[in-house]
């Protein structure tokens, strides 16, 4: 809103006024706030000793004995150069004061917690609140620990919510005695939609509604019932959709339409802040009664700044504190303007947003009854003094519970206190150089753009998916060709792919290659393959950096396809397009490096060259568990290096690889140089397998037809030229630890993405859950109630998280596990499934599982899960290393030693750090196994494309008479 010169000056007087206030109150000397503010003094000017503090903070609570406290210690401060710091890790070596130091540490942080949180119950917040009662300032609580991971745990939330309810009505003292309270509810608490809801899925915010309303209702009616206001906070910006849905269907059910003591939150740094004041001003006036808007500046800046360029999607957030200043008073404009129908709450720190609040209040003509002004407690108590002595309502925002399910909060609240910002973090990319050990740079190979996720959580990415699905059923029953050179052939006998959630529907018809077909497709791959050889790979490059482009222009119309043909989830399919478009970029990069011939030697004289050229023909024999983003890989690694390729896919589907040719066709690909084969694997892919014209193949499936192919390929037959090269990835037994000291909110989190998404269907998945010493009790108990709360359902829902399996034969063989698994193995829980067709079987996790059974030993393609106990951290390396396959592994722990013991010991092909070891990124995560898991490079790393092609040495003698040219 515009204000003339006198209203900026009583802005800029009152922001002297508060900023004075704000520094007011210094903590006494040698008290533990002292104490307290002298280290996050240290940890603000440095970075790597900021670092170190907030980690130790973070695990401190998860550690159960006082040698693990001094370990920490140890090894978290080991050559911190501040003199107290110092002097506390060198204790900790020495066995006889590790209790002492154990207590004291404890006792300190606890401490410093009990700065930000009130009490570990709401009866012990009640004295908390009664102070601020006494200093005219009213409270809103906040439960911590927040985010479930079942429906158990959102259950016991609610519980804790209604308790809390019930505890503060009861409660003496509490409401501040001004004029300005007469008519706000005394009991005000905040809760956040992941505790109500334990499947927060981004893309299906109506499903998530209906889930969290079941247990909103009995929020909102204990809130009616004693008079209580119920403020939703918001989290990440992926959750702000679902929270948005369900504040509005919740609020405009008839029930609570009247209820005016309800309330949510915006948070400024958001680029659209301004635009959901607007969206909720809408709603408000649709719904006919008022509700509260807290206005916030935000408190997950440096993780929405990390995730959004992880995934390389255009941050959501301001990145500098003066733009989010800039929206925290746009925001102030719109809901000036928006009253009576928003009331506004406006939750900063800062003196000059603070400030400008009020002189606008002022100069719109409003009371200052009609807004709220909000700090956090323990934090700017002389300002918050100064905000409530000019009349004005002032709450403070109170988190109540114990320190471990709260540490998440007093972790955010470090930040704020330690940032350069107030509460924006130092650049993401300045603190992870301080957390990570030194390594070296990424190769100019590996610094890709790779292609972005959909954000489903966008309501327009939804709608497209759900359009390209719709599109999709209109398509069904199409017929697919061979490709075979020029030639379209359809005039075979035709596989039909049903939709397995609805049989008899058929989404397409493929003709069925032939013996005869499988020799005129090799003989067009090698009539072809010596021009695209010599074709320059950077003019192949460019004929499949185009293709990428095309894959992601269909991307939406390409994922659907694989819900259906592959019964693969939402962001399952979006993940293929993704993978796709990045091995068609990175595989051209790296083919023009290797062809570009590199001097060797460098002696007068020589000249002296080293390079690839492509070998020959492909056969790529593809899986359908990423039915576009492993055969896409496999034949673009040919391509990409001079190769022609025959794409032979799996039974289960074809449909995609047809298009994925197409594609690669129209993009310029020559017709002979990729061609489409699909067939019976025992005829087609062995015809292939065995064919004397094919020089390289590449194969992605089980372990016993892969070796079937190792053993059939070394055979050579009469007009063989080559030796065969294969490339075969065959799967794994993939183990996790959960450590000790591991944030379980994490690795329980990790391992069901790991062990159920896409029902397990992945040769990544974990298979093998192993947790040691003293967590076992916790994370078992809590894995299995998360097991119970999985969705299951059809993967063109939004909301499926485990599908079915691929067909009824798969069916049977997982069933056969899991009934043998009972004669042996304990169950600890299985999951749901629902009451409709499809080849459902339901997550099933077992303990107690013998180490030489089959269950713990051989691989097992669904959603089940082996769990051991170890007593010792050393005890859980050696069960994970007990398997013949040697793939995916992964570790949960915050003990600096045991992840580089891991590191050193866990001799697998990609190792996984506290996060889930499915969903490796071309560039980013290199894929690929050893031992039975497979041979040949790893998929998406800098050396997969030198396995197609042949390496020559050109050497010439420069010399003549005595004469050399000088070597560049």
């Amino acid at each position: 809103m515009a204000l003339d010169t006198a209203a900026e000056r009583s802005i800029h007087e009152l922001e002297e006024r508060l900023r004075a206030a704000a520094t007011s109150h210094p903590p006494l000397v040698l008290t533990p706030a002292w104490f307290q503010q002298h280290l996050l003094d240290w940890a603000s000017s440095d970075p790597d000793f900021r670092v170190k503090l907030l980690r130790f903070v973070d695990v401190l609570p998860a550690l159960r004995s006082a040698s693990a406290v001094s370990d920490h210690v140890r090894q978290y401060f080991r050559g911190v150069h501040q003199p107290l710091i110092g002097a506390t890790a060198g204790i900790a070596s020495t066995p006889v004061f590790r209790p002492i130091l154990s207590r004291v540490v404890r006792e300190g942080v606890f401490a410093m917690a009990g700065r930000f949180i009130a009490g570990a119950t709401p009866e012990e917040a009640v004295p908390a609140l009664a102070a601020l009662a006494r200093d005219d300032v009213a409270y809103t609580v906040d439960l911590l620990g927040e985010e479930t991971l079942s429906d158990a745990e959102a259950d016991a939330y609610l519980e804790r919510y209604l308790q809390l309810i019930r505890t503060l009505s009861a409660a003496e003292n509490v409401t501040p005695p001004g004029a300005q309270w007469a008519d706000v509810p005394h009991v005000n608490i905040s809760v956040k939609l992941s505790a109500l809801c334990p499947h927060l899925e981004p893309a299906a915010p109506e499903w998530v509604s209906t889930a969290a309303r079941e247990r909103l209702r009995p929020l909102l009616r204990q809130a009616m019932e004693s008079g209580a206001f119920i403020n939703f906070d918001m989290e990440q910006f992926r959750y702000k959709d679902l929270l948005h849905t369900a504040f509005a269907d919740a609020l405009l059910e008839p029930e609570f339409s009247a209820y005016p003591h309800a309330g949510i939150v915006v948070q400024a740094y958001l680029r659209d802040a301004a635009a959901d004041v607007g969206r909720l001003r809408e709603l408000a006036e649709r719904r006919g009664t008022p509700f509260s808007v807290r206005l916030v500046k935000g408190a997950y800046w440096d993780e929405e700044v990390i995730v959004a360029g992880q995934n390389g999607w255009p941050a959501p957030v301001f990145t500098g504190k003066a733009e989010t200043d800039e929206s925290f008073d746009r925001c102030t404009d719109a809901l000036v303007a928006a009253w009576p129908h928003l009331r506004p709450a406006f939750g900063t720190h800062n003196p000059a947003s603070i400030a400008q609040a009020i002189v606008k209040w002022r100069e719109a003509g409003l009371r200052p009854q009609d807004a709220e002004f909000q700090m956090l407690y323990g934090m700017a108590e002389g300002l918050r003094g100064a905000v409530a002595g000019l009349g004005l309502r002032t709450r403070v925002y109170v988190p109540v519970g114990q320190v471990i399910p709260g540490m998440a909060y007093l972790v955010r609240r470090l930040l704020e206190n330690t940032s350069n910002q107030a509460w924006f973090m130092a650049a993401p990319s300045e603190t992870a150089k301080s957390a990570m050990p030194a390594r070296p740079a990424v190769g100019a190979l590996d610094r890709i753009n790779n292609s972005p996720p959909t954000p489903l959580f966008e309501p327009q990415m939804r709608a497209e998916m759900l359009a390209a699905l719709a599109q999709r059923r209109k398509d069904f029953g199409r017929e697919y060709p061979l490709l075979i050179g020029e030639r379209a052939v359809l005039d075979r006998p035709r596989s039909r792919i049903e939709y397995q959630c609805e049989p008899g529907t058929i989404i397409g018809e493929v003709a069925q290659a032939t013996l005869a077909d499988v020799d005129e497709a090799v003989a067009a791959a090698n009539a072809a393959f010596p021009a695209w050889r010599d074709t320059p790979a950077a003019a192949r490059g460019d004929i499949l950096r185009r293709a990428a482009g095309l894959l992601e222009d269909r991307r939406f119309a390409l994922a659907a396809l694989m819900v259906y043909e592959s019964g693969k989830p939402w962001h399952e399919a979006d993940g293929d397009v993704s993978e796709a478009a990045d091995y068609l970029r990175y595989y051209s990069a790296q083919a023009e490096d290797l062809e570009t011939p590199r001097l060797m030697g460098h002696v007068a004289g020589e000249h002296n060259e080293y390079f690839h050229r492509g070998r020959g023909v492909a056969a790529i024999i593809a899986p359908w568990n990423f039915p576009l983003a492993i055969i896409c890989g496999m034949a673009v690694g040919a391509i990409a290096g001079g190769n022609a390729a025959i794409l032979k896919p799996a039974g289960q589907s074809p449909l995609i690889a047809a298009e994925l040719v197409s594609i690669l066709r129209e993009a310029g690909v020559p017709p002979g140089v990729v061609q489409y084969l699909p067939g019976r694997g025992g005829e087609a892919g062995q015809a292939l397998v065995e064919h004397p014209g094919v020089d390289i193949i590449a194969f992605t499936g089980s372990n016993a037809v892969g070796l079937g192919i190792i053993e059939a390929a070394a055979k050579t037959k009469p007009g063989q030229h080559n030796v065969k090269r294969v490339i075969a990835e065959m799967g794994g037994k993939n183990a996790v630890i959960i450590d000790e000291d591991a944030d379980l909110d994490q690795a329980i989190e990790g391992v069901i993405a790991s062990a159920f998404g896409y029902a397990g269907q992945k040769c990544s998945a974990c298979s093998r859950l192993v947790i040691a010493g003293s967590a076992y009790e916790e994370a078992a108990a809590r894995l299995a109630n998360a097991v119970r709360s999985l969705v299951v359902g059809p993967p063109h829902l939004p909301e499926t998280f485990v599908p079915p399996v691929i067909n009824e034969d798969a069916r049977r063989k997982i069933e056969g596990y899991i009934e043998g698994a009972r004669g042996y193995a304990k169950l600890l829980v299985q999951g749901r499934t629902p009451d409709a067709p499809g080849p459902y079987v339901p997550p099933t996790v077992f303990s107690n599982v013998p180490l030489d059974s089959p269950l713990a030993q051989e691989e097992v393609f669904g959603p089940v899960l082996a769990v051991f106990r170890a007593d010792t951290f050393d005890e859980a390396l050696a069960i994970a290393a007990d398997s013949a396959f040697a793939l995916t592994g992964g570790v949960y722990s915050r003990n600096p030693r045991n992840i580089a013991q891991a590191r050193a010991s866990m001799r697998v092909g990609s190792l996984y750090v506290n996060r889930k070891v499915t969903g490796a990124i071309p560039a980013r995560q290199p894929f690929g196994g050893m031992r039975m898991s497979g041979i040949g490079e790893k998929a998406g790393g800098p050396d997969y494309v030198r396995q197609f092609m042949e390496p020559y040495t050109q050497s010439e003698n420069t010399m003549r008479r005595g004469f050399a040219p000088e070597e560049g």
